[in-house]
């Protein structure tokens, strides 16, 4: 049996990420949790992702960087889920062919945002996923993103298949897919349209991901 693992940003939702504003909103809510006042050039600093500088700034202000990075992330993600809820970001209209897909093969979601994300986008959507996996909301786990594959790895071993193929909207997603041992499929998007990627299959739509496992006799 062939799995087939989905990327999330760009392939479910639309979009190739997450909007910056959403980080910029956790990191001031996370700051406000731990109670310190940083200044503007800490803060924006604290918005993006950069941890050598967040580090730096924790131990200035006197705070646990885990204990920050933890609280951003779940701010982050509450952020991002409201969003979803609300319809302010949506999804691509072929996602039905992941639900389809499942009835006939292993499918799983591996991606670079959140797990916490991933578990609700996957729950939210109604997705039968049989293995998810995000980022840990650690540092480290944030060090561990594509296209390192330790988090496609983990979650095609948590699978009873033989082999694989990794579905994702960007040169990361295959160089991961690849690194992991398993074929790579590049799925176009309104953001991706023109990029040249070296990946095992090049898809205009989810929906022919069907005709691919039928034509490599996988079911």
């Amino acid at each position: 049996m062939t799995a087939v693992l989905f990327d999330m940003d760009g392939v479910i939702l639309e979009g190739p990420r997450t909007h910056p504003q959403v980080y910029a909103d956790a990191a001031d809510a996370a700051l406000d949790d731990l109670g310190v006042d940083p200044t503007p050039s800490q803060r924006r600093d604290f918005r993006e992702h950069d941890h050598e500088r967040i580090r730096r700034h924790c131990r200035d202000l006197e705070i646990d960087l885990a204990q920050f990075w933890k609280q951003k992330e779940t701010h982050a993600s509450s952020g991002t889920h409201d969003r979803l809820r609300s319809g302010e970001r949506g999804t691509y209209d072929d996602i039905d062919a992941i639900h389809e897909l499942g009835e006939r093969t292993a499918i799983g979601l591996v991606t670079n945002n959140r797990h916490e994300t991933a578990e609700f986008v996957a729950d939210y959507y109604g997705f039968e996923f049989d293995v998810v996996r995000g980022r840990d909301p650690t540092v480290k786990g944030y060090e561990r993103r594509k296209p390192d594959p330790s988090y496609i790895e983990e979650a095609f071993e948590a699978l009873d298949v033989t082999s694989g193929i990794y579905v994702g909207d960007s040169v990361t997603d295959v160089t991961a897919g690849h690194a992991a041992g398993l074929e790579t499929a590049f799925l176009r998007r309104p953001h991706n349209r023109e990029q040249s990627v070296d990946a095992t299959h090049d898809l205009a739509s989810l929906t022919e991901l069907a005709s691919l496992l039928e034509s490599d006799g996988s079911s």
